[in-house]
């Protein structure tokens, strides 16, 4: 699937069913909550305003390309992002794989 360009604020697209193998699923938390007229921006994500003032999107994402694409549109609102999550799609997964948004721009060293 492909994102609209992200000049144009159209909505990212979640992936079908068929391609639901390649398919993985994230968690991103943002600051402040995002008013319900910003869920088509992300179809297939559901967002949802939690009590500390933050905002988790959740939903398929099928690459790496759409996830840039996802956080592109944040940053493009002027949401602060607070962290990225992989999980399992039913979110019972333990060992989900966290990244704290302070982390995103770090290039690695290690071989």
């Amino acid at each position: 699937m492909q994102a609209e360009d992200s000049q144009e604020h159209g909505p990212i697209h979640a992936a079908s069913t068929s391609d639901h193998a390649a398919v993985q699923y994230y968690e991103i938390r943002v600051d402040g909550h995002l008013h319900t007229r910003w869920a088509a921006w992300f179809d297939g994500m559901t967002l949802t305003n939690s009590a500390d003032g933050t905002t988790l999107l959740r939903g398929p994402i099928v690459d790496q390309a759409f996830l840039h694409g996802a956080l592109q549109k944040l940053r493009d609102i002027g949401t602060p992002l607070i962290s990225v999550t992989q999980v399992e799609p039913d979110g019972a997964d333990p060992e989900t794989r966290h990244v704290p948004a302070s982390h995103l721009h770090e290039t690695s060293t290690k071989p």
